[in-house]
């Protein structure tokens, strides 16, 4: 390889392995702003060694992503409508796989399974076009992306196992009936105690229209 361009490739290298964890949105096109939502992504959210020993231990990661549509308004900014999805990412220690499940309006959505985490992690960081956009035109306007990572436990684990067989919907939400509440809340407090908090990443785009 050539010295110069071996220089440019160990740059490249270190310019990604100092990526910082964020979660990225872009515009679409001015032309198509009225019929096309905008492309959401994570960045680094699952490089931290603690992420990665909870992954290896069996502890699922949740990407939770909610992008909102905001008109500017005098005093008061008006929320014209919101879309959400997760991203899954688990290890799967008897196949030695990872393996990653994108889930759109309550409907899984398998992104692939993988032998290296490098390909999982690229899996779930793949650009999403958020389902909203303005429906009529008024004010300025902007999206803001915000982005939770969060280690699930193993007996979500138990539960979005199922989920994914189709025997139970509301799995991967975490959505369950009113008796499990203390159960609920012996795992997440589990979840903490084993370094699994919830972290959330934010940002706002450019605004748009008027």
């Amino acid at each position: 390889m050539p010295r110069v361009v071996a220089c440019l490739y160990v740059l490249a290298v270190a310019a990604s392995a100092q990526a910082r964890p964020s979660v990225e949105i872009a515009l679409p096109p001015a032309a198509q702003a009225r019929t096309l939502g905008p492309s959401v992504r994570a960045r680094a959210v699952l490089r931290d060694a603690r992420t990665q020993e909870l992954l290896e231990a069996g502890f699922p990661a949740r990407l939770h992503f909610r992008v909102e549509l905001w008109s500017e308004g005098g005093w008061v900014n008006d929320l014209e409508g919101s879309a959400e999805w997760d991203v899954v990412l688990r290890y799967l220690p008897f196949e030695k796989l990872w393996e990653v499940v994108q889930v759109v309006n309550g409907r899984p959505l398998s992104l692939g399974r993988f032998a290296r985490f490098d390909d999982a992690e690229r899996a779930s960081e793949r650009p999403v076009r958020a389902e909203v956009r303005p429906v009529r035109a008024r004010r300025a306007m902007y999206y803001q992306a915000v982005l939770t990572v969060e280690s699930l436990s193993v007996s979500d684990l138990d539960e979005l196992d199922r989920w994914l067989r189709g025997e139970l919907l509301p799995a991967v939400r975490l959505q369950r009936n009113p008796g499990t509440a203390l159960s609920r809340g012996v795992r997440q407090l589990t979840a903490r105690l084993l370094g699994g908090d919830r972290r959330e990443y934010a940002v706002r785009s450019e605004r748009f229209g008027a």
